[in-house]
């Protein structure tokens, strides 16, 4: 997410907000709690399925570190991976190669030595032989054809299973003839072989995994995911090829819909207004540039009075306010004429830019602002967030955020930034010198304050923590922030009924003190607790509903909904959500990850139509595992 560095690179864990943008802490909260409830998890780097009484839950976690895995084998050379990976390859026909139960009961053909001892197999000469014949010949073909498989002549091997299922239509020779395919390429050909295995054996995991490897050679990847997923509930999770296949199709898939979401996106539509509020209050208010201010009378239809008129509409935080200010700022770059607050037009056309997501042309009015005016430091640090955000150029904004400091290193901003860029990368000790120092220049700015205490409690110092939070509240009573975010570190120590205390103050506040552009955060934070400790369901849709009323933009609102509803396994109205947090993305990354929770539980509910009997078999061991909430 844009904005002092917030979701760029690592996300802070549960009850480590960063700020300005609240609604991505909220977002972790939203999942990372299930790592910690699990009865059965299936791990997909960064994607989890959590089997609960209630049905699978499909979450994703950014911070590896806290999510559960599936089971994982000791870490391999090149050399025995791709040994395993040729084993693996060639373990369905070397499986064949051994007589299935009822072939061990038939006696082995007496005057039968080879296959080209056998007599003519054909689709007429079949109709010939006995039941006790067909199961002979069918075994002789397909010893016959593992042979040709193990010396690579292919055709030959598909030519001997495809004898062997005239006399045995059986899932294994099938299979095994998929394989040779496999090995020759021919994707079309193995689909084709390994779906009528799954006819007869609807799973059978070796052929949903080859049918699945076919898929995603033909770019079907979604029927590839499909494959994968069934395939993992059968092995029961244990799989860990099968789950790493998931994990990469997952992101294909949401990929690809992506495109089409970005070619289809309003490029003027601005976020949510909480989004776009978190990231401006991350900046200390400053009083207006000589010759704005309200006192001052400026024509409508010039470049000073379309700036003063967009700064006069950024103080309403309101949603359509928002959008008055991005289009006045669009307005006062193009009408010019704007003298010593050039640079400044420019720092906020881009600043509104980058909250659209247009990242480039956001890029280029902040390079523009530093080239009329170096001293401008916001310049900096806005331009060093949205390296961090485009490409991940850690270096590159830390190297903006120290041209700040040259050009002044009395201004608190540049080292509550730093610290943010700091934290993210669990450098804590760091950050926390950084808030220090911001606090040093600026005790007034309260984010300093909050951040500082979320540090030390990540740094394992909670008595520190909590002290900093209770001055905060003794020096800021009246601001909702810090009771929502002390409310998420009572939280995390299980401090519940304190907890949400703290967030029915925030709110009460939002409501006195902003009741026309009120911060839906603490209602989303309560109702996360109530589901995640209480399973109070229906209390939290209405919290959630409560937000969206307020904010229907809110993804994180969203996102909280969808998964409320996918506890109580109502994965048809979960999945319609998950697909609204898509669209309210502003990011190609963001896209892909909202997509990600959709693909995934949309492939849930294929799994329960296609494989009714994999569904109950989820169920059940939700079941035994006591569900996925403490009790």
């Amino acid at each position: 997410m844009f904005g002092a560095f917030s979701g760029s690179a690592s996300k802070p864990t549960t009850a480590q907000p960063i700020a300005v943008s609240a609604d991505g802490t909220v977002w972790d909260r939203v999942t990372n709690w299930a790592s910690e409830n699990k009865t059965a998890v299936y791990a997909i780097a960064g994607t989890a399925v959590v089997v609960t009484g209630a049905g699978v839950v499909y979450y994703l976690n950014s911070d590896s570190s806290s999510a559960p895995t599936a089971p994982s084998s000791p870490k391999l050379s090149k050399k025995e991976r791709r040994k395993r990976k040729e084993a693996e390859r060639n373990s369905d026909v070397e499986k064949a190669a051994s007589p299935t139960k009822s072939e061990k009961k038939a006696p082995a053909p007496a005057s039968v030595e080879s296959a080209d001892e056998l007599p003519e197999i054909t689709a007429k000469t079949v109709k010939n032989f006995t039941p006790e014949q067909l199961q002979q010949y069918a075994l002789q073909l397909k010893t016959a054809g593992n042979k040709a498989y193990g010396g690579k002549d292919y055709n030959n091997a598909i030519d001997l299973y495809s004898k062997a299922i005239l006399c045995k239509p059986d899932p294994i020779f099938f299979s095994n003839r998929a394989a040779c395919y496999n090995a020759l390429g021919d994707w079309d050909k193995v689909v084709e072989d390994t779906t009528a295995a799954l006819n007869l054996d609807p799973t059978y995991v070796k052929a949903l995994n080859r049918r699945a490897n076919a898929y995603e050679h033909l770019e079907h990847y979604s029927d590839a995911l499909l494959d994968f997923t069934a395939s993992c509930i059968i092995d029961e999770f244990k799989n860990e090829s099968s789950a790493n296949a998931v994990e990469r199709l997952l992101k294909k898939v949401a990929e690809q819909k992506a495109e089409d979401i970005l070619k289809n996106k309003n490029p003027e539509k601005l976020p949510s207004p909480t989004f776009v509020a978190n990231y401006i209050q991350s900046f200390r208010v400053k009083p207006r540039p000589a010759g704005l201010e309200d006192s001052v009378e400026l024509s409508a239809s010039s470049g000073k009075g379309r700036l003063q008129q967009g700064l006069q509409a950024m103080e309403k935080q309101t949603h359509a306010a928002y959008e008055e200010a991005a289009i006045a700022f669009e307005d006062a770059v193009k009408l010019g004429n704007l003298d010593e607050n050039e640079a400044l037009a420019y720092n906020l056309r881009g600043t509104f830019r980058c909250l659209k997501g247009n990242q480039e042309a956001a890029l280029e009015d902040m390079d523009k602002s530093i080239e009329l005016d170096p001293k401008l430091t916001q310049s900096y640090v806005k331009r060093a967030s949205m390296h961090l955000e485009m490409a991940g150029a850690r270096d590159k904004a830390a190297e903006d955020l120290e041209k700040a400091i040259q050009m002044n290193d009395k201004d608190p901003d540049i080292y509550y930034h730093r610290a943010q860029l700091h934290f993210i990368h669990a450098e804590f000790q760091d950050a926390a010198k950084d808030y220090q120092k911001s606090i040093d220049l600026d005790t007034k700015f309260i984010f300093s304050h909050i951040q500082l205490g979320v540090t030390q409690y990540k740094m394992g110092s909670i008595a520190s923590s909590m002290a900093t939070f209770r001055r905060c509240i003794k020096n800021f009573d009246k601001v909702p922030d810090v009771y929502n975010y002390y409310g998420e570190l009572l939280l995390d120590q299980g401090k519940f009924e304190e907890a949400i205390q703290k967030f029915d103050t925030a709110m009460e506040m939002e409501k006195q003190t902003k009741p026309m552009a009120m911060n839906v955060l603490p209602l989303i934070n309560k109702a996360l607790a109530l589901f995640q400790q209480r399973n109070e369901f229906s209390e939290a849709e209405k919290l959630c509903e409560a937000a969206l009323i307020i904010d229907p933009e809110c993804d994180i609102a969203v996102a909280t909904m969808a998964q409320l509803l996918l506890q109580q396994g109502k994965v048809t109205d979960a999945l319609t959500y998950f697909e609204r947090a898509a669209e309210l993305a502003r990011t190609p990354g963001e896209i892909v990850n909202a997509l990600s929770y959709a693909e995934a539980t949309r492939t849930q509910l294929q799994v329960q139509e296609k494989y009714p009997q994999l569904a109950a078999k989820l169920q059940g061991m939700g079941a035994a595992g006591g569900g996925a909430f403490p009790r």
